[in-house]
């Protein structure tokens, strides 16, 4: 698995030194001249602007307050057991468990039980108009509400996903471009938008959506907030490629594959970075990286590289198991797209090892991770093959026996839909055990109303 290893060549400038510079921002502190002159003229505009104090909200008729979005709901769950017994009156939502339900009511039941996650992933309908269906031909879903029931159905399930999730927790929203501007505002108002870190852009298909009057939709998109400012995060790398290697570490010598590197940052200094060495400044509004001291060093261990006109620069070998960070755009992780991809046939299914990365850098083992939509069980079945804890929620039958399925049997290659052999053995879900060890829970509701229905799921 890779991602996009992004060049920024194109996007940068020419510094006096032949080095290059990207436009940063300074602090107060680093400001070396008067502020410029600007054409504005606020105080003759007839109405002021909003001050930093006020938020930006989301207003529509019928948005309930958090109070009302909060209070209790009557509810209670029962376990199914494969071999058709029904537990009835379960309290709790334990652990290691697939709720096939309305996730508000199962939401509720988490958040009564002061249940905590350190991972929320959820990939939820995308405000589309359409409605989906599984590689079977079975009906999934109808993702046709207007744009404001959407948005307050969405607004009172992050509302209580807030509740569940740790003070150290993250929550990852998948969306398409359809609502993704409403969603941004509605985690604004529900994390705060200080908890913003990232818009991730994935790439979720090849190039067969062109089409003539619009540019091609190859993208979706992953919101990332956190609980509070402190948070788990375990940086995710990928393994470079030997052409990516090749051009970033052009150069070799008898230590290896090197790249050269500025000795200069971004900002001023008064102390000893900004002094002279070897009777050098540094760049105007630059620092040193490093003391004269240690720069010193590096040039008496021939890690110091001076070009033909007397310029500085750090040699920086490649180090084994080099990883490259992960950045906001994800190429690599595309949805399935090749005969031979073990897929489950739900019409939204993620790609695997996505999810695994967003689990890895989220939270660690042993952490409970939740997924609201979970769909065909992706997010669980990377939990599970990471030790983790999991809860997955879902209201669609069809989501129930994808997940189900793929739990106790695992996935099997996406050709293999057209002509599988009846019986064919799909193969285990992990190679060292026969499934998951989970229980499959249940809306007692929804139980009498579907008792046949949800007993032939139980024995999947």
């Amino acid at each position: 698995m890779w991602s996009c290893l992004v060049d920024w060549g194109d996007a940068l400038v020419r510094s006096g030194w032949g080095q290059a510079i990207m436009a940063t921002g300074i602090s107060t502190n680093e400001k070396l001249s008067i502020d410029s002159l600007i054409a504005a003229r606020p105080h003759l505009e007839n109405h002021q602007l909003p001050g930093p104090e006020i938020d930006v909200l989301l207003r529509y008729e019928g948005k309930l307050s958090e109070a009302k979005i909060l209070e209790g709901i009557d509810s209670n769950f029962a376990e199914m057991l494969v071999d058709g017994t029904v537990k009835e009156g379960q309290d709790t939502l334990c652990p290691n468990a697939f709720v096939l339900a309305d996730n508000l009511m199962a939401l509720h039941k988490l958040a009564e039980s002061k249940t905590k996650a350190t991972l929320i992933y959820l990939d939820p309908p995308y405000g589309t108009g359409m409605e989906f269906q599984s590689r079977h031909l079975e009906h999934a879903y109808k993702d046709n509400m207007c744009p404001a029931s959407y948005v307050e159905f969405m607004r009172r399930r992050i509302i209580l996903l807030r509740e569940v999730l740790a003070e150290e927790g993250s929550i990852y929203v998948h969306i398409g471009h359809q609502m993704l501007a409403h969603l941004k505002l509605i985690l604004d108002e529900v994390f705060g938008a200080r908890n913003f870190k990232n818009l991730i852009v994935r790439r979720k298909c090849s190039s067969k959506n062109y089409t003539q009057n619009q540019y091609p939709n190859l993208n979706d998109y992953i919101l990332f907030y956190t609980k509070t400012s402190k948070y788990i995060w375990n940086p995710p790398g990928i393994e470079p490629t030997e052409e990516w290697i090749e051009k970033e570490y052009p150069k070799t010598d008898a230590k290896g594959r090197y790249k050269l590197v500025p000795i200069h940052a971004p900002g001023t200094r008064h102390g000893s970075t900004g002094l002279p060495w070897r009777e050098k400044m540094p760049p105007p509004g630059k620092h040193w990286q490093y003391t004269p001291t240690k720069l010193d060093a590096f040039d008496l261990a021939g890690e110091i590289h001076w070009s033909k006109t007397g310029n500085p620069r750090r040699k920086v070998y490649l180090s084994k198991g080099k990883q490259v960070s992960l950045t906001d755009y994800w190429e690599g992780y595309r949805d399935a797209h090749h005969q031979s991809i073990p897929v489950t046939g739900y019409p939204t299914e993620k790609n695997l090892e996505m999810l695994k990365v967003i689990v890895s850098a989220s939270s660690n083992a042993g952490d409970l991770v939740i997924d609201p939509f979970c769909g065909s069980g992706t997010t669980l079945h990377a939990a599970e093959s990471l030790d983790r804890k999991w809860i997955g929620i879902d209201q669609s039958f069809s989501a129930a026996k994808a997940t189900l399925k793929r739990l106790r049997h695992g996935l099997q290659p996406m050709g293999d839909y057209v002509n599988i052999a009846k019986g064919q053995s799909q193969g285990d879900l992990f190679s060292s055990t026969n499934g998951a060890n989970f229980s499959f829970q249940v809306d007692g509701w929804l139980l009498e109303d579907f008792p046949n229905a949800i007993l032939d799921l139980a024995k999947i």
